[in-house]
C-alpha cells in the first residue's frame, strides 16, 4: 500500500462512511482480533460500522471488546446481506480470495462498496480496490497496527484496540515464536501494553480455560499420533464418532497439530479431522524451516495458507486422505530430509 493510497483512503474516511468488515470462514484469533480492533478504530472516527463474520467461532475468543457486536452470516443472512448491499466501504481481513468466507462468497463479490483488503497470505486475488498485502508479516493485526499508523493516528489506540490486536499477533506467531516474529513485532507488541493490554489476562483467556472434555478429546488426539520417521512426518487424525464422544466444540482442536510438530526430529506434522456434516476431511498442516505447507496444500488438498502453516480439506474418506497424504510423502522426502 503506497503513499498515494494512504492519501486516498483518509480522505475517504474523512467523512461518515457505512463501513462492513469481513474476517473468513472459521475465524481464528488473528480474524477477530483484526476485525474487532479495526472495528473500534473507525467507530473513533464516527462511521458506522458493522462486523460480520462467516459462522461461529470458539468460546475463547468471545471474551474480546466489542465481540456482542458481531453479526454471523449463517444464522443471520438476511440481516447481514442488507447490511453488504448499503455498504459504502468493505474491509476483507486476513484473506484474499472471497471463496474463503463461505455462503458469503456471493453477497461479497457482488458487492458495490468500495474494497480494501488487508491480509499476509500468498496470491491473492484482485478484488480490492486498495490491497495490503503482505506475507512477511507475522499476523493481518500487526498489519492493522501499520495501517492505523500509516493514517496517522497510531495516538488513537487505546487498550480496547491494543487488546483486540495483542490477540491476534499473539496467536498467529505461537505466543512470538514463529519465525514471522520480528524485533519490530516486539516493538509493537510493547506499545499495545503500554496502551493497556493485559498480556497475562489475554494469554489465559485464550489458552488457559478448558473443559474436561476439551482435554480428553487432546488425549484421544495423541494416542491416534503417527510418526514416518523416513519423512520427518507425522500426523494426527480425529474420527467425527471421537467428536462427538467428547462433546467437541469450535476450537477444540486449536492447536493441537502442533504436538506433532513438537515432536525430535518431525519437520512436517499434520491432522486430519472428520465433518460429516460438511461432508469434507479438515486438515491443518505445519512445517519447521523453509518446508512450505502451502505449496503443499495448494498441490494436492484445495487449500493454502503461510510456508510454515497451512490449511486444506478433503472430499475422500478419513482412511483414504491419510492414504493420500502417506503416497505424495515420497516426492518430498529430499526437501523433508534437508531440514
Amino acid at each position: 500500500m503506497n503513499k498515494q493510497d494512504i492519501t486516498s483512503i483518509k480522505q475517504l474516511l474523512s467523512t461518515t462512511k457505512k463501513i462492513v468488515i469481513v474476517p473468513h470462514k472459521n475465524p481464528d484469533g488473528d480474524a477477530i482480533g483484526s476485525t474487532l480492533g479495526l472495528y473500534h478504530y473507525l467507530l473513533k472516527g464516527g462511521h458506522q460500522v458493522n462486523v460480520l463474520v462467516p459462522n461461529d467461532y470458539p468460546s475463547f475468543l468471545k471474551w474480546i471488546p466489542g465481540n456482542d457486536a458481531i453479526l454471523k452470516y449463517d444464522s443471520q443472512t438476511k440481516i447481514c446481506q442488507d447490511i453488504i448491499e448499503g455498504a459504502d466501504i468493505l474491509f476483507t481481513l486476513d484473506f484474499n480470495a472471497f471463496h474463503r468466507t463461505g455462503d458469503m462468497e456471493k453477497s461479497l463479490s457482488e458487492s458495490k462498496a468500495l474494497k480494501i483488503m488487508i491480509d499476509h497470505h500468498q496470491a491473492p486475488d484482485d478484488y480490492a480496490t486498495y490491497t495490503y498485502s503482505d506475507v512477511s508479516m507475522s499476523s493481518t493485526c500487526e498489519m492493522i497496527y501499520h495501517f492505523i499508523d500509516m493514517l496517522g493516528d497510531v495516538n488513537r489506540i487505546d487498550q480496547t484496540i491494543a487488546t483486540c490486536l495483542y490477540v491476534g499477533i499473539m496467536t498467529d506467531t505461537g505466543s512470538f515464536r514463529f519465525r514471522s516474529t520480528t524485533s519490530t513485532t516486539h516493538r509493537i507488541i510493547a506499545h499495545l501494553i503500554e496502551k493497556g493490554a493485559d498480556n497475562t489476562q489475554i494469554h489465559n483467556s485464550v489458552y488457559d480455560t478448558n473443559s474436561y472434555e476439551r482435554l480428553q478429546l487432546l488425549g484421544r488426539a495423541l494416542t491416534n499420533l503417527n510418526v514416518i520417521p523416513e519423512s520427518k512426518a507425522a500426523y494426527i487424525t480425529l474420527s467425527q464418532d471421537e467428536l462427538n464422544t467428547y462433546n467437541y466444540k469450535k476450537g477444540d482442536t486449536e492447536g493441537v497439530v502442533n504436538y506433532a510438530l513438537s515432536l525430535d526430529g518431525i519437520v512436517l506434522a499434520a491432522i486430519f479431522i472428520e465433518d460429516k456434516k460438511e461432508g469434507i476431511i479438515k486438515i491443518s498442516l505445519r512445517s519447521k524451516g523453509d518446508f512450505s505447507v502451502n505449496e503443499m496444500s495448494r498441490a494436492h488438498f484445495n487449500g493454502g495458507g503461510h510456508t510454515n502453516a497451512a490449511g486444506g480439506r478433503s472430499h475422500l474418506s478419513l482412511s483414504n486422505t491419510v492414504d493420500k497424504f502417506i503416497s505424495i510423502l515420497p516426492s518430498y522426502n529430499k526437501a523433508l530430509n534437508n531440514e
